[in-house]
C-alpha cells in the first residue's frame, strides 16, 4: 500500500471511530444547577452527577419518562432508556440527609376541564412536574399551577408532580 493510500485509510478509520464514539456517548450537560440527560435512539445512557438523588424537572422527549422504568438514579448517577430525555436536578432531602422525603402525586385534566388535586402546599415548597403524561401542553401558570390547597391543571394537562417540602 503506498503512502497516500495509508494516510487516506487511517483518516477514514479515525472518522469512523470518532463517529461511533459520539453515537454511544450519552448526552449530558449541566444547565442552571441541573443536568440534561438523553436516551438517543432509545439507547441506554448514563449521566454522572455528584448528587444523592435526582428529580426530573422538565421532560424533553415524546417518549415517556417514568422513574424506575425509563429513567432512574443509582450510585453511578442518572440513567435513561427508551427515548427518555430531560432536564434533571438534585432532589432535596436525598438518602438519609435529614430532609423530608418528596411527595409525589398525579393530577389530570380530563376533557380539557379544570381540576384541583388536593394537597397541602406550604410557602417555600417546591412543586415540579416529574413527567408529563399528556400530549397537551403543561406550562406552569397557564395549564397548571399551585395554590395552598392543591395543584390545579387545565386544558388537558396531565402529569406526575413532585413536592419538595421546605421543612
Amino acid at each position: 500500500m503506498n503512502t497516500l493510500r495509508k494516510v487516506l485509510f487511517y483518516a477514514a478509520i479515525t472518522v469512523i471511530a470518532s463517529f461511533a464514539l459520539t453515537a454511544v456517548t450519552p448526552t449530558a450537560h449541566a444547565q442552571g444547577g441541573g443536568t440534561y440527560c438523553a436516551s438517543n435512539d432509545n439507547r441506554y445512557a448514563r449521566c454522572q452527577v455528584s448528587w444523592r438523588d435526582a428529580i426530573l424537572v422538565q421532560q424533553s422527549s415524546k417518549a415517556a419518562c417514568i422513574r424506575g422504568q425509563t429513567w432512574g438514579f443509582d450510585r453511578n448517577g442518572i440513567w435513561v432508556n427508551g427515548g427518555c430525555r430531560g432536564q434533571f436536578a438534585p432532589a432535596r432531602g436525598g438518602w438519609g440527609g435529614g430532609g423530608r422525603q418528596p411527595q409525589q402525586m398525579r393530577c389530570e385534566s380530563s376533557g380539557n376541564n379544570y381540576r384541583l388535586c388536593p394537597v397541602n402546599i406550604q410557602r417555600g415548597d417546591d412543586v415540579r412536574i416529574t413527567n408529563q403524561l399528556s400530549s397537551a401542553s403543561c406550562q406552569q401558570g397557564r395549564t397548571w399551577g399551585v395554590q395552598p390547597n392543591g395543584i390545579w391543571v387545565n386544558r388537558g394537562c396531565r402529569a406526575n408532580f413532585i413536592i419538595n417540602r421546605r421543612y
